[in-house]
């Protein structure tokens, strides 16, 4: 596997510099030369293949040339100890679950694969990386819990103050150990600017071997494309084409979906449902990318004003708007539409949604009322609704369950650095 700067300002690296790397020197993002499209005789037996089957078939597609066939089975079994299941809400319209990794978000097969396969170039090297993570929510829980105590590697969390729910910021700074966590006066898209300077500077390059774990590095976006051909296996048995709903921030889940379907996956459409930092479908609606700063909502995991991972996006929809357009719809929702969703799911079905996943829910609700058509909608859900307790039990007006190895972080010390937006205070920090 080959890879390229969207920049085409850098030269092309292989799979283990550009994993370690993160970002091209250019800034911008890495892409794989060529997306292989597996074979038919995959789909026609897939539904007989396991999620962690798929997930090796998937990956020997993509990096089979670059790591050998023991070794790449031996990743994807460390990576992928969980289920992603398909679960009926209403007719035609099914939830696929994300959260049943260890910090129970769907960040959880990004940083499990990423810190696997990082592990495998470590062991041949034997050199140590420090890995800078920017999040808004649930990578660094489960980056946090993917990386911890992972030898050859430290973690450094940057996360917004009072921006991230309470379970989210013990999730990222209650284990120590090689996880430092970065409590910035900012917002997401701070904390964002800082990791993408941070890669950029001589000095910190001269001394660390940086390494990102945000979804700009390709190696978190191969692991989620698993989940969508997941999804077609458990449903293939209806014989209708599918609407994947995707609840969407940086849009490296909505990439990867894409990159499922550019290796073959039948799809109908895909829908970006965001919040009221709606830039995405704002492009998709007039063609003008203009990112701005980030709102502060309900569904923080999402409180993006600059999507890192537009560019990627873009490439895998062919390259022009009228491309992507074609083929990924965008919806966006205020607060009180989301805890209108979460209320009407909960009400009519019992069954109960985090904020982001409500607004997947409504946006596949709306745009399949639409499209006139007999397809099986799938919204995926990106989070434990446990992980937004206050939201939750204000919007239903009762309290809900809490699972409980979330329950036990609450009484967790946080430990958790103070940190100016000033790139000179970070790098200061990173230096002493």
């Amino acid at each position: 596997m080959k890879l390229y700067s969207t920049k085409h300002q850098s030269p092309d690296v292989s799979l283990e510099e550009a994993v370690f790397r993160g970002l091209p020197p250019d800034n911008g993002l890495y892409m794989p030369e060529s997306i292989p499209v597996l074979p038919a005789s995959f789909f026609d037996g897939i539904d007989q293949l396991s999620l962690s089957e798929i997930a090796l078939a998937v990956t020997n597609a993509l990096l089979g040339d670059d790591i050998p066939a023991d070794d790449l089975r031996r990743i994807v079994e460390r990576a992928i100890t969980f289920d992603a299941p398909v679960v009926p809400v209403e007719e035609n319209t099914y939830v696929l679950e994300l959260f049943h990794g260890p910090s129970m978000a769907f960040k959880d097969f990004g940083a499990r694969f990423m810190a696997s396969l990082m592990s495998y170039f470590l062991e041949k090297s034997s050199k140590e990386i420090h890995i800078l993570v920017a999040t808004s929510g649930d990578t660094g829980g489960a980056v946090a819990q993917g990386f911890h105590h992972t030898p050859g590697i430290r973690v450094t969390i940057l996360y917004p103050s009072g921006k991230v729910s309470d379970i989210q910021e013990k999730q990222l700074t209650t284990l120590g150990g090689n996880v430092t966590a970065l409590e910035v006066d900012g917002t997401f898209d701070d904390c964002q600017r800082l990791v993408k300077e941070a890669f950029l500077d001589a000095d910190l390059r001269a001394k660390f071997n940086l390494a990102s774990a945000n979804s700009i590095n390709i190696s978190r976006l191969i692991p989620q494309s698993f989940y969508y051909f997941n999804a077609y296996a458990r449903l293939k048995h209806l014989g209708k084409s599918l609407v994947f709903s995707v609840p969407s921030g940086n849009f490296g889940n909505l990439s990867a979906g894409v990159i499922a379907y550019r290796m073959g996956l039948p799809v109908r459409k895909f829908i970006a449902a965001t919040n009221a930092n709606h830039v995405v479908p704002t492009f998709l609606s007039t063609g003008t990318f203009e990112p701005k700063p980030s709102v502060e909502t309900l569904s923080n995991a999402m409180d993006v004003g600059n999507p890192s991972n537009f560019p990627r996006l873009l490439l895998l929809g062919g390259g022009e708007w009228e491309t992507v357009r074609d083929l990924v719809s965008g919806v966006w929702y205020s607060d009180a539409e989301t805890q209108a969703a979460i209320r009407e799911v909960f009400e009519s079905t019992g069954y109960l949604m985090c904020p982001h996943t409500a607004i997947a829910w409504k946006g596949l609700r709306d745009t399949v009322a639409k499209m006139n058509e007999d397809v099986t909608g799938v919204f995926l859900s990106t989070a434990h609704y446990a992980k937004f307790l206050p939201t939750m039990e204000a919007t239903l007006g009762q309290s809900v369950p809490v699972p409980e190895r979330l329950a036990e972080l609450l009484d967790k010390p946080k430990v958790a650095t103070p940190m100016s937006t000033r790139f000179a205070d970070f790098k200061a920090y990173l230096l002493g």
